[in-house]
């Protein structure tokens, strides 16, 4: 992967003059194998190294291009492990405002899918299916969390498609009792209430904390119905999505943050540092 990176960049390891990694959270053997390449080459070629937060790195990919960032910004993480709202100081300072108590979003994208029997993964196959569904069919509801009003909660909602889908107390595994041109419906009406509660937060953390700007990051921000819903609402504040490219998983927002927080020290991370499964520094 790494010889093949170089090769579409026209440039050799000798050129490079900062090693950026995904150092958490994630699988640990994934993030195990990216982190110790990147502290051999470090120590190899002599070069710097820094690790970095992969869901940090989802919020700079929708600042990635932008010459003036605004700050305070709300940071909106929708993935398929974190659902997550940020106040952003700077590239580099957050406050943590809400997440979620269960389910991430995509999680719950990717359940849904299975219970309807659709493909993995679940968001593009639910968004796909709900295209031709009508929203309001079905009246779902995303969970109220009580001691934050800012975090949120999936597991009720998808629980409560699964028992549409197949009755009450079912399992997964469970016959469907449904007709099959339902299930756009209930996909429609899945999405739509999930997404609701995501903006519904989104703006009242807008007025609340004063924000100036929205950047969201994540798999889930692909979703053309979601962005759709966000601009409908006429934010009185710019939204900033990242490209499609840079939505899922990738090495551009690993290096791009890698650059800008390199650039404030320029000091090079300890080889002690340790692969991290959960969030650690938000």
């Amino acid at each position: 992967v790494i010889e093949e990176a170089l090769k579409e960049a026209r440039v050799n390891l000798e050129e490079i003059d900062l090693i950026a990694v995904a150092s958490q959270p994630g699988l640990i053997g994934s993030i195990l194998i990216g982190l110790n390449t990147a502290k051999a080459l470090s120590f190899a070629l002599d070069k710097p190294y820094i690790g970095i937060n992969h869901v940090e790195a989802h919020l700079y990919a929708a600042m990635m291009g932008e010459k003036n960032l605004i700050f305070p910004a709300l940071g909106v993480v929708i993935s398929g492990g974190h659902t997550m709202l940020l106040k952003i100081l700077e590239i580099g300072r957050y406050e943590k405002i809400g997440t979620t108590i269960d389910d991430a979003i995509g999680e719950s994208f990717d359940k849904v899918a299975s219970i309807l029997d659709l493909g993995y993964p679940g968001g593009p196959e639910v968004e796909k299916l709900a295209k031709t569904g009508v929203s309001t069919r079905y009246n779902f509801k995303a969970g109220v969390t009580k001691k934050n009003p800012f975090d949120f909660s999936f597991s009720g909602l998808k629980t409560k498609v699964l028992y549409t889908v197949k009755g009450q107390s079912a399992k997964k595994h469970f016959s469907t009792i449904i007709k099959s041109e339902d299930k756009k419906h209930i996909a429609a009406s899945f999405q739509r209430c999930a997404f609701e509660d995501v903006i519904k937060k989104s703006i009242l953390a807008i007025d609340e904390f004063d924000m100036k700007a929205i950047y969201l990051g994540g798999g889930v921000t692909n979703n053309r119905t979601l962005r759709g819903m966000f601009d409908n609402k006429n934010l009185p504040i710019p939204l900033f999505w990242p490209e499609k490219d840079l939505s899922l998983d990738n090495g551009a927002m690993i290096a791009g943050l890698g650059y800008h927080k390199f650039k404030k020290t320029f000091k090079s991370d300890a080889f002690d540092l340790l692969a991290q499964t959960s969030i650690a520094n938000f």
